[in-house]
């Protein structure tokens, strides 16, 4: 389902913090699939997987994207050990005025890998809601990088604190799906039991 030899081939850049980009990690009609079976999701926020109706084919790239053969590429990518790092999966759906603040992510993450769902359209040819890989906290005009979240293009970078990102703001359906490698700290556990108890509180949740 995924495209592993692109991701093993596509050089790791480092400005202007070190990440990968790779486009149509999953092909068009897988991509096609995991649409179809994608809840249509009427709030704002990341939901647990585990708190969502995914179909078949939706279930599978979750389960790809959870799997050993991602994270070993990874951690080769990065020089990194995640041999015992935990993981925690989301999907989000909406995009609000209030997404897309300049920000670095919690350090209890130790990478962050997302994965874009949606197809192309006009917006994101004007850069509303394509994430920009920032070089400082100050301004979405200072990027480097800029993805659009089409195509089942995905983005991959460790976290640190100068992994500013943010996006334009974009107010409508945007789907990515975000992967945390985990630290084993005490933060990890924290945010690692806030999720598993917002799965428990969202799985109530009607998506219509």
């Amino acid at each position: 389902m995924l495209d592993y030899a692109a991701l093993r081939e596509t050089p790791v850049a480092s400005d202007p913090f070190p990440h990968l980009v790779v486009r149509r990690f999953v092909p068009p009609e897988e991509l096609k699939a995991v649409r179809k079976d994608l809840p249509r999701m009427q709030r704002r926020g990341s939901f647990p997987i585990s708190a969502l109706p995914l179909g078949p084919a939706a279930r599978a790239l979750v389960a790809e994207m959870e799997g050993p053969t991602l994270r070993t590429i990874i951690a080769e990518r990065f020089g990194l050990d995640l041999s015992d790092a935990a993981t925690m999966i989301t999907l989000r759906g909406q995009s609000t005025e209030r997404d897309g603040l300049i920000h670095c992510d919690s350090a209890a993450k130790r990478v962050t890998v997302l994965l874009y769902l949606n197809p192309a359209q006009e917006a994101w040819e004007q850069h509303e809601g394509c994430l920009r890989l920032l070089r400082g906290p100050h301004s979405l005009e200072d990027y480097v990088v800029e993805v659009p979240p089409v195509d089942g293009t995905l983005l991959v970078f460790p976290n640190s604190p100068n992994a500013w990102h943010g996006h334009k703001q974009y107010l409508g359906t945007r789907y990515v799906l975000q992967l945390n490698y985990m630290t084993n700290d005490r933060a990890a556990r924290a945010e690692l039991f806030r999720h598993r108890l917002s799965a428990f509180v969202k799985r109530a949740a009607a998506f219509a």
